[in-house]
């Protein structure tokens, strides 16, 4: 129904993630990917992820994706410490963080990453960084490091709410994240964006194309899409999603809603991606938007040049060690309003 989104592009990468995919049996991934690469064109070595819960990784589910088009794993691991992983209500145990790297390694996956949680009051200084030093002790390629947040509606801000777990404070997930950092650098991985560290030749190239404003289409309730000049997003509701397919314009449902990008709004967008990454925002990218912002961009960014939290190096401006620490504040005072 959406084969002509990108307009016969030949896909880069294919990435299962957002909800649990590993919970996916053999036949259904083999139905999915199909069905992709009947539909579209797929480059070669194109990157092929799937997001997976430690505790989903058994033999029998590494093996399968082991058989299938998934190139590259990307484990929730969050935490090697009891006391972090049942704050936040996660299903697998540390012992069984440990065991599906083990396990996934010794089955050939090489592209691999995983995810940390830093700033929790749960998480001492030393606690984080073991569980940095675990990751690169496994030869673990890409890492991708969160500061915890307080979410609605979820168990851990039921218990944040209860008393049971205590809100995370900001001065200790900046220490933490200055740990990160610094160590992460001694180990020869590059921060090529706020919450992403890989070794040379492995940014992961999913993540990377929203960074750098590439279009891309999301299939599934709530996915988003991007084909730069629209935005568009699935009804997040399974059933009414499901119901629209198989009925098609009889089911009275829209399947997707779409925004048309103004000028201003595709340059916020630009501001909010490029500055988190080492690539940063261009005076002659900003200039092709509308020659008008490169002024506002200039005006706006001198203050934070003269603090030391940007550089500017061939007209592009990116973060310093400093700014990252500020990044969503210093894209703010960029936007245009």
């Amino acid at each position: 129904m959406r084969s002509d989104y990108l307009s016969g592009d030949t896909l880069q990468s294919i990435y299962f993630g957002g909800g649990t995919p590993s919970l996916l049996t053999e036949k259904e991934l083999s139905a999915i990917f199909n069905q992709i690469y009947k539909t579209f064109s797929i480059e070669e070595d194109a990157e092929v992820t799937l997001e997976a819960n430690p505790d989903d990784l058994t033999p029998e589910k590494v093996q399968i994706l082991k058989n299938s088009p998934v190139n590259r794993l990307s484990i929730g691991i969050q935490s090697f410490f009891e006391e972090d992983l049942k704050a936040w209500n996660r299903a697998h145990t540390a012992a069984e963080a440990i065991a599906c790297i083990q396990r996934v390694q010794d089955a050939g996956f090489e592209n691999l990453t995983a995810d940390l949680i830093y700033g929790a009051t749960t998480t001492p200084d030393e606690h984080w960084v073991e569980n940095i030093q675990r990751l690169i002790d496994f030869k673990i390629p890409h890492l991708s490091c969160y500061a915890l947040t307080v979410e609605e509606r979820t168990a851990l801000g039921h218990f944040v709410r209860k008393g049971r777990v205590e809100a995370p404070k900001d001065e200790h997930a900046a220490r933490q994240f200055e740990i990160l950092m610094k160590m992460m650098a001694e180990h020869g991985y590059d921060h090529y964006e706020i919450s992403n560290f890989a070794k040379s030749g492995y940014y992961a190239v999913h993540n990377s194309s929203y960074w750098k404003g590439s279009h891309y289409l999301g299939i599934g309730p709530g996915a988003h899409s991007f084909n730069g000049d629209s935005r568009s997003w699935n009804i997040a509701n399974n059933p009414k999603y499901i119901k629209a397919i198989r009925q098609g314009k009889q089911s009275g449902i829209q399947l997707y809603e779409t925004e048309y990008l103004t000028l201003e709004q595709k340059y916020n967008e630009y501001i909010l991606t490029g500055l988190r990454t080492i690539w940063g925002c261009s005076l002659e990218h900003i200039r092709s938007i509308k020659p008008e912002f490169e002024a506002h961009f200039i005006q706006k960014v001198q203050p934070f040049v003269e603090k030391n939290w940007m550089q500017e190096q061939a007209k592009t401006f990116t973060l310093t060690q400093k700014g990252k620490l500020l990044a969503d504040y210093i894209s703010a005072e960029l936007f245009l309003l």
